[in-house]
């Protein structure tokens, strides 16, 4: 049934109004004129009319909950229904009459009685919600669904981790405040907090500076995409950092006198293990290694390989995708795991696992040395050999 009747020549959609939304509309049946004489074209303009009818009254009817938050956006999209944004009635009033005018006319007034919905929402009067510290992160969450595309259910738990940690660091120096009553002094407190901690604890100034950034950015996407017109104290916190020092690479000496001799790595799982040797003549990420499915493992061909794709999971950047061929060690051990490393594939802990091995077994060149540093002395012996830039970056 398309609820279409033929009057005079041109076809109007015809309903009844659903139950639900006997609050906020009067009328129990609606007629609108579609303007037509063509039955085709009526019903397609009548599907359109009628999701905006019923999006106009769900609109109204969430414009009286009890939820600040829900109430404030209903406001925002009767707004827009009309072709308005939603603005304070402070914003409106210094701006031009004309406008205020314009949403005045716009204001249904069914038997003479502006609907007052309408009438709050056009003219900025719903006030917009306090949203706390806490409430802001789950938002940021939805707002910012699209950074996920891609990701892996792990990458995302590394992609949320130092958000949470930043929001739940503030909370506990500040409280969990509404977002809107976030003061320079707050934000000032809480850099003061991690002066502290850098001295007292031995933290770096680029461990303050993330909180400030994940903060800032939860704050600015809320308030931007949500048009809370909240003038936010962020600017000028961040703390100056030394100077970036490049992690050392591993040493071609130290890497076949210690971590390649016999029976060195025999307390390390076998997985983790394989993955270890893996690194050395391949030069790859950890988490790239550990994430290679059976198809990305090419052992057959006169040059073994493996591909580097993303495959589920989001890469480093978009050059990370690539082949590798495999030589020595790193092929000796890929060949007992054919079928990849399900024991570490997008889960946490690989890194932690080869770091505490390495240092536990005296393993590291330096105490400055990580297990990324394998990567470092891979590119280092590229260099050594001649290869130019170019390549060495693919």
């Amino acid at each position: 049934m398309d609820h279409l009747v033929l009057r005079n020549g041109n076809w109007s959609l015809r309903r009844r109004v659903p139950v639900v939304f006997a609050d906020v509309e009067t009328r129990r049946e609606i007629w609108v004129s579609l303007h037509t004489d063509s039955r085709n074209v009526a019903r397609t303009k009548a599907q359109q009319v009628w999701q905006e009818l019923v999006a106009h009254w769900q609109a109204l009817l969430d414009g009286k909950s009890e939820d600040a938050q829900v109430r404030y956006l209903a406001a925002t999209r009767i707004a827009e229904q009309k072709g308005f944004l939603y603005s304070s009635i402070e914003d409106l009033l210094k701006g031009p009459t004309q406008e205020i005018l314009e949403r005045l006319d716009a204001i249904s007034a069914p038997d003479g009685v502006p609907n007052m919905a309408e009438a709050s929402a056009l003219l900025g009067i719903v006030e917009a919600p306090k949203v706390t510290l806490s409430q802001a992160l789950e938002i940021f969450w939805e707002l910012s669904r699209d950074q996920t595309l891609g990701k892996s259910p792990d990458q995302i738990r590394r992609w949320q981790n130092p958000v949470i940690k930043a929001v739940n660091n503030f909370i506990s120096v500040i409280g969990d405040k509404a977002i809107d009553e976030i003061s320079r002094v707050d934000m000032l407190g809480f850099r003061s907090w991690w002066v502290e901690r850098i001295e007292n604890e031995g933290l770096s100034q680029n461990s303050a500076n993330k909180d400030l950034i994940h903060l800032g950015k939860v704050l600015r996407t809320v308030n931007e995409l949500k048009q809370l017109g909240i003038d936010l104290p962020l600017s000028g916190l961040s703390l100056k950092e030394k100077k970036h020092q490049t992690r050392p690479a591993f040493s071609r000496a130290w890497l076949q006198d210690h971590i390649l001799a016999p029976a060195a790595l025999d307390g390390l799982n076998a997985q983790a293990r394989a993955i270890l040797l893996v690194l050395i003549n391949t030069g790859a990420r950890p988490s790239e290694i550990a994430n290679l499915k059976r198809d990305h493992i090419c052992l057959e061909q006169s040059i073994p390989y493996i591909r580097i794709t993303a495959d589920g999971r989001q890469l480093k950047s978009d050059n990370a995708e690539r082949v590798i061929p495999l030589a020595g060690c790193s092929l000796k051990a890929i060949k007992e795991f054919p079928e990849g490393f399900p024991q570490y594939r997008d889960k946490p802990g690989l890194s932690a696992t080869l770091n505490k091995f390495l240092r536990a077994n005296n393993l590291m060149e330096t105490p400055d040395h990580v297990v990324y540093s394998i990567r470092h002395g891979f590119e280092d012996r590229l260099r050594r050999a001649g290869i130019d830039d170019r390549l060495r970056a693919e």
